[in-house]
């Protein structure tokens, strides 16, 4: 039994005529007849009474049509699964992020993506770079959002994103005055912080910039009281927002809406945070190209520095 044999089944039960049926298969009535018997010597059943004046369809034939029907609805549906699916419309796609991500567009785009996409099944995971770049070549995740240049063999990256830190204090610490006080666009030198404790992302999470960071701050003269690690940059802000210290943040983070915290820009000379979309190379999968075109690489000036999480 061939899918041929239950389409020209259904459209002979539905025409209960050879010539019709015919006609509306774009064949001759020999074939057709032909596969009408070597349908039912296939299902073993008389499916279809018929003499040179009109055709029905036999008690079995009433039965077999729906479940003939069933089966030409599924193919169909399965058919058209297989093209959604080649042409991105359809299917999963797996994205790795950091967390600065979340205040730095990855919701918003992801809401226009899926809008196009509504048949595609996106899941997030949030991991450091060092993680994704691990999970991208275990094959867990399609694509992720890092912040490193060192790229494995075998992946792709294209920088989407630049930005510089800001300085993120308690609203209780004493520049604050001084800052609300001066010129909108008032910056401020770290050797003016004075003793404090620094709040950063761990250097096992992000080593260049808890480096950079912390020479940026021996560089300008100040020596923090402590250092507190943590994993996740909104953490670093929230723990500022308790009066536990101050630190130095990507500037999205003034998008996150913590409350009891005040952002400034910095004198001293500090690395740009960057953001790398990254995936696996030469992979034949039409969501997550489709994916990649909404986000564009960004141009950054040669002497920005790189630095990676």
């Amino acid at each position: 039994m061939e899918f041929r044999h239950l389409r020209y089944f259904v459209v002979l039960a539905e025409e209960l005529h050879f010539g019709r049926a015919a006609k509306r298969l774009a064949i001759s009535q020999p074939p057709l007849s032909l596969n009408i018997q070597q349908l039912e010597a296939s299902v073993g059943a008389r499916l279809l009474d018929r003499d040179s004046r009109s055709v029905q369809l036999t008690p079995a034939g009433h039965a077999f049509l729906v479940k003939a029907k069933d089966l030409l609805a599924q193919a169909e549906q399965a058919a058209r699964g297989a093209r959604d699916v080649a042409q991105g419309l359809a299917g999963s796609l797996r994205v790795g992020f950091v967390g600065s991500m979340l205040q730095m567009g990855l919701p918003q785009r992801l809401h226009t993506f899926q809008a196009s996409y509504a048949q595609l099944s996106v899941s997030l995971v949030e991991a450091s770079s060092a993680e994704q770049l691990e999970a991208l070549r275990q094959d867990r995740i399609d694509v992720g959002f890092v912040h490193t240049t060192l790229v494995p063999t075998g992946l792709e990256s294209r920088l989407v994103a630049s930005q510089p830190f800001v300085l993120c204090l308690s609203s209780s610490h004493a520049l604050v005055n001084r800052l609300r006080s001066a010129k909108r666009d008032a910056t401020v030198a770290l050797c003016d912080v004075g003793p404090a404790a620094l709040v950063s992302v761990a250097r096992a999470v992000s080593p260049d910039y808890f480096d950079a960071i912390t020479q940026t701050c021996a560089q300008a003269g100040w020596e923090p009281v402590a250092r507190h690690e943590l994993r996740h940059w909104l953490s670093v802000v929230s723990l500022v927002a308790q009066g536990q210290g101050v630190a130095i943040v990507p500037k999205a983070l003034e998008r996150a809406g913590v409350p009891g915290v005040v952002f400034a820009p910095i004198d001293d000379a500090l690395p740009v945070n960057q953001t790398y979309c990254v995936w696996r190379s030469h992979r034949a999968h039409e969501a997550l190209n489709a994916f990649l075109q909404t986000w564009p690489p960004v141009y950054v000036p040669a002497q920005h520095s790189e630095t990676s999480q």
